[in-house]
Order: C-alpha cells, then structure tokens, then sequence
C-alpha cells in the first residue's frame, strides 16, 4: 500500500502562495479592498488564474464578482493583448474602484467591460460558445447556477474555475452543513461526475475547483 503524502507544512504553502510576488499595483487594488469590506482571491489563486488565461491564449473572459479589480488583473495579465475581460458585479462602486486598477496597470479601457448586476441576471444575455474561461467569485449559494451558465458559455477546450472551493476548512468536514458549504460540496461532486468535464481541486488560497470543458466526440 501506497504511503500517504505528508501534508504540506504552513511555511511551504505561504512560500507557494507567494511565490509569483505582487506589484504596488495589486496592492493598492487590495487596500481598496479592505476600505470597502470586499475579500479578494490570495495571490495564489491570482497567479494560477494568470497561468491559466495564459496558457489558453484567453481572447474573452468572463468575471463574476469584480471586486476591486484584483483578479481581474491578475486575469487580464494572462490574457492576450487584444483580450477582453467581461467582469460582472452587484455594486457599481466596487467596479469604479476595479477601473481605478485597471488604469494604474495601463490596461487599455475597452480590454475591460464592466457591467453591474446580478450575476444570475447577466450572464443569461452573454454569448454562447465564446468565452475562453469564465471564473466565478460571487454568490457561494449560487455556484451551481453559475457552471450551468459557465457550461454554455465556454468553447470546448475553456476552463471555468470556482474561488472559495474549500471555504474556510468548511468543505472537508462533513459535519458543516451550512447552505454555502453544501452548496459548494454539491458543486464539486457534480464537477466530479459531469461527463464532460476534466476537474482538479487546487489548493491555493481559500481552494480553486478547476475544470476543463472537453472536446466533443467527432461523429
């Protein structure tokens, strides 16, 4: 039988989480952040995301929970240099901020496309098939609602990644039976078993539940 990988110490996973070090510019998007009570993704998550916008040439993304623009830099540095990031979020002001960030970072206005609203009520009106990667920070009790919308709007081959996937410790016990930490738990079984989905847990930041969109069969 097989030992048991030991588990990573602390040091170890605060030298991976800050391993791709952040810029003035991110910081400034993160003390934004704490001024309006907003908790943006750790600098681990914003680094895979830029890996992973990267290494699919992402020419559309699709945001939900802008924030103060943290992950959407992180997204839009990986993205190619004509890509557009479609970012969604409930508060207006949260959004002006993100514009503040993406401005001091020298991204280009129309590479940004804001738009304010409920998640639910937005993404229904987005294209689909076209989206490269659509990665989902909003409402936790909502996340089965947003693969369901995630699905449609990827191109086969695209990747929708989930934030908070491990939320607070919570997931893994499954004595927590909150609506948020069943509703995440749910989603990652539903990942697990959709057929047309490649999934990987990534333990960074507060958890990243990743998941290609595959090919569909040739007839």
């Amino acid at each position: 039988m097989p030992t048991p990988t030991a588990p990573i110490k602390p040091a170890s996973w605060s030298y991976a989480e800050s391993f791709v070090v952040e810029d003035d510019i991110l910081a400034a998007a993160r003390s934004r952040a704490e001024e309006v009570g907003v908790a943006p993704i750790g600098s681990g998550v914003g680094a895979t995301l830029c890996f992973l916008a990267s290494v699919l040439e992402a020419r559309a993304v699709v945001e939900i929970g802008t924030g103060t623009g943290v992950s959407g830099l992180w997204l839009l540095r990986g993205m190619r240099a004509d890509g557009v990031l479609t970012t969604v979020d409930i508060e207006a002001e949260h959004q002006r901020l993100a514009k503040e960030t993406f401005t001091e970072a020298g991204i280009p206005s129309n590479r940004a496309r804001t738009i304010a609203g409920a998640g639910l009520d937005v993404l229904p009106r987005l294209t689909d098939g076209h989206y490269d990667l659509v990665f989902c920070d909003g409402d936790k009790r909502e996340y089965a609602a947003y693969l369901k919308e995630a699905l449609r709007l990827l191109r086969p081959g695209g990747i929708v990644a989930f934030d908070n996937a491990l939320w607070h410790d919570r997931v893994a016990d499954p004595a927590q039976r909150d609506e948020e930490t069943v509703t995440i738990r749910d989603l990652g079984r539903t990942i697990l078993e959709h057929e047309s989905l490649v999934p990987v847990l990534l333990p960074v930041g507060d958890g990243l539940l990743v998941a290609k969109k595959e090919w569909a069969p040739e007839a």
